[in-house]
């Protein structure tokens, strides 16, 4: 899907309130999220590369949050190949 900020999906598709930006920078892939439910989501956090996101996954063992989901690296390619 794409709107005014660029090329989304929905990491958890039970919840349209939260989504999963992606653009493709110099051959990366990069990624950054949106939630309506935090607003100030956006503007605290900017595109995060593929492999910072990848090395900071460690810290997540368990909880709520999959950085996995929310980070789909197989669905960010495919939206860019299809933008492109």
């Amino acid at each position: 899907m794409k709107d005014k900020k660029g090329l989304y999906y929905y990491p958890f598709p039970q919840n349209k309130q939260i989504r999963t930006y992606v653009r493709e920078s110099e051959g990366e892939i990069l990624f950054r999220l949106w939630s309506k439910e935090d607003p100030g989501l956006w503007m605290e956090h900017g595109w995060v590369p593929y492999g910072a996101i990848k090395r900071a996954a460690g810290m997540f063992k368990r909880g709520s949050f999959d950085p996995d989901q929310a980070y789909d690296i197989r669905v960010a390619k495919a939206l860019v190949e299809e933008s492109g």
